[in-house]
């Protein structure tokens, strides 16, 4: 099949046509969140907290099958920009056997270590108990969740973005509707509270699963997972994990981060740390279309820059920078507007509601500068330069804001965890052109 599209069709349609349904599917996919949690808040706020102190670790897994599978978008679009059909191949082979090895081995650990890693930010036993039912449930699906994205970042590889969005969608939906089915027992089905709002998770990710199954059984396609490419290759094993490890640490990186700061918060009402909980639930909302324009983008930069097209990389890669800039432009205007609406959604509490006004409205001021590292760091990803995308992701997430987090929570009370998001987002987006110019070198 031609792919030759990816460097002949005019860049602004082309991103367009990429980005637009994964931006779709994905703010679908963050309505989830935002409905999950708001069906959640409505159980008590012992399940909010729960739910937001589980949330690193649902984020450290998502990082690990998300990160992977950069990687293996990233080498099927070079291999397959630079003609190579039987290394593409590999890449998608390689890539689905070491995403279904992964989810194994998270299940047994995520299961294993939710209980305690849950003890280490409260004492409340209720908490801890609807924190590990929800993780032994949502765990148990990580093999479906590795699959997935697996297939995701195959698809999306070779432009096949529509089907991904429908996947997505599909699965999204089947979540939003089992939610308060499944956690309040409407129907037939029992009460089954936080544990319902897991299984309707994993049942949703399990149809991901299964259309993209159908879709590869029943679709030509350029890129085929193939048995006899199954055989040792060090090398390419090796390139993928020199591109999704760093990913894997980009993404997973939050969650270190989000651990962190629940340990600086745990000392002052608990409020604090429900604020930031249901802070990190409206960034995934806003922060997912931004994503979906970068995912649309590393197939796009990553088959030019194999064929030689030097040109469209830069043009490629400053659109993708003004249009996450719009995006994150519209975020801040909306949690400077509702940011009480917005608050309100998964609080009732007076006091929980006035912190996290205070909360959106100075984090929101760096939302726009964030714009410069997202789109660098996904080029830099799409490119093959793994590590130079680290480092960015190093900055944002552990050597700037934890120490200044720490130092301004000390100066102005819990407040200065808040200041500490813009300030740092303004020293990565420095840090992120610098590592840009360094680390890529174009004719």
């Amino acid at each position: 099949m031609n792919e030759t599209f990816m460097k002949e069709k005019p860049i602004f349609p082309l991103l367009t046509s990429m980005a637009l349904p994964m931006v779709f599917s994905m703010l679908v996919n963050a309505l989830y969140n935002i409905v999950d949690s708001f069906f959640v808040a409505r159980i008590s706020e012992n399940a909010m907290t729960a739910l937001s102190l589980i949330f690193p670790m649902q984020n450290l897994v998502n990082a690990i099958a998300i990160g992977f599978g950069v990687g293996i978008n990233a080498q099927i679009a070079l291999h397959l920009g630079a003609g190579s059909q039987r290394r593409a191949d590999t890449a998608a082979t390689h890539g689905m056997m070491y995403s279904l090895l992964h989810g194994v081995l998270i299940t047994a650990v995520s299961i294993a270590v939710a209980p305690r890693f849950l003890s280490a930010f409260t004492r409340d036993t209720a908490v801890i108990g609807m924190g590990t039912t929800y993780a032994t449930i949502a765990f148990s699906f990580s093999v479906v969740v590795m699959a997935a994205l697996a297939f995701e970042k195959i698809y999306q590889a070779i432009g096949r973005m529509k089907i991904t969005m429908g996947a997505l969608m599909a699965g999204t939906l089947c979540n939003i509707v089992l939610d308060p089915v499944l956690i309040f027992g409407l129907g037939p089905f029992p009460e089954m509270g936080i544990a319902g709002a897991a299984l309707a998770t994993g049942i949703g990710q399990m149809l991901t699963l299964c259309i993209y199954l159908i879709y590869y059984k029943t679709q030509q396609l350029p890129v085929h997972l193939r048995r006899s490419c199954l055989r040792p290759n060090a090398r390419m094993d090796g390139q993928l994990y020199a591109i999704g490890i760093p990913a894997i640490l980009n993404l997973a990186l939050p969650s270190v981060l989000i651990s962190f700061l629940n340990a600086i918060l745990a000392t002052f009402p608990q409020s604090y740390v429900v604020v930031l909980g249901i802070y990190y639930k409206l960034q995934t909302f806003l922060y997912l279309p931004g994503s979906g324009i970068v995912q649309g983008m590393r197939p796009l930069i990553g088959y030019n820059y194999g064929a030689g097209e030097s040109d469209r990389v830069r043009k490629i890669y400053r659109l993708t920078l003004w249009l996450c800039g719009g995006i994150m432009a519209l975020g801040t205007v909306l949690c400077l507007v509702l940011s009480d609406r917005l608050m309100g959604l998964f609080a009732s509490n007076p006091e929980t509601i006035a912190i996290g006004q205070t909360a959106l409205r100075i984090i929101s001021c760096g939302f726009i500068i964030s714009a410069v590292s997202v789109a660098t760091s996904g080029a830099l990803e799409g490119l093959g330069k793994g590590f130079a995308s680290l480092v960015i992701s190093l900055f944002r997430y552990t050597l700037a804001i934890m120490p200044l987090a720490w130092m301004l929570c000390r100066l102005m009370g819990p407040t200065g965890v808040w200041h500490a998001f813009w300030i740092t987002e303004v020293i990565a987006a420095g840090i992120s052109v610098a590592v840009y110019r360094k680390s890529v070198k174009l004719p």
